[in-house]
């Protein structure tokens, strides 16, 4: 079969061309499993004593990043990734922040770096948000004194979206990737695909690269053939 340039130039398009996700705070989706860690974010500075900050816990996909870079954005905090932080380098992490961002924080961590790093969040009279999978309370940390600071900070809980929320979540996802989705397409995979943040995500992508091969519109078959890919990949993985 002969493909036409129109269809090769979209292909490209599609296999060459990311997009920038809206992650400003009237961006993040409200719903009963994120409305806590939402309040939170709403009421800074204004978090109390002696916590210096706030840990977000949810599953993968599940909106922790979209929250700290809200956070981040009005609190100018530097961001960090747990598992590549090491004493040595948490001065340059830091900066000149008084506000840090952890991301990670249950994917293997260096303790004494992150209790430092703690420590000078502390001393600038700054906040630190950790975001994990894992509960602090529930965390395996060795060094006391670690577990001693990240047991001061109250913990908000993500969790699985419901039917509104995933969504929402879904158009949300489209409409970073500036493609319009029907209502009833969306009712489909919110109907059929499964309850999480990622799984949204994950459909998007699949959905919008394989209009971008095909003549550009999501419809439903596109949805069918994305569902039977995702049926397809959970009985790959079991």
């Amino acid at each position: 079969m002969t493909t036409s340039p129109d269809a090769a130039a979209r292909r490209q398009l599609a296999l060459d061309l990311g997009f920038r996700p809206a992650l400003g705070r009237a961006d993040f989706l409200v719903g009963a499993s994120n409305a806590e860690a939402a309040a939170w974010i709403d009421r800074w500075p204004d978090w109390p004593e002696p916590a210096r900050g706030l840990a977000i816990v949810g599953p993968s996909g599940s909106g922790k990043n979209h929250l700290a870079a809200v956070w981040q954005a009005a609190s100018g905090a530097a961001l960090v990734d747990a598992p590549a932080l090491s004493s040595d380098i948490v001065p340059d992490a830091l900066g000149d922040a008084r506000n840090a961002v952890v991301d990670r924080v249950d994917g293997g961590i260096d303790e004494p770096a992150l209790f430092h790093l703690f420590n000078m969040v502390v001393e600038r009279g700054g906040s630190l948000v950790i975001l994990s999978r894992t509960p602090p309370a529930r965390m395996e940390i060795s060094l006391p004194d670690l577990a001693s600071r990240l047991a001061t900070l109250p913990v908000a809980t993500i969790g699985l979206p419901d039917e509104a929320l995933l969504a929402g979540v879904l158009a949300k996802h489209f409409a970073d990737r500036q493609v319009l989705v029907r209502d009833d397409v969306i009712a489909y995979l919110v109907n059929r695909m499964e309850r999480s943040f990622d799984a949204a995500e994950r459909l998007a992508d699949r959905m919008d690269r394989a209009a971008l091969e095909g003549d550009g519109k999501i419809s439903m078959r596109v949805a069918r053939l994305a569902m039977a890919d995702e049926d397809m990949g959970d009985a790959d993985g079991q």
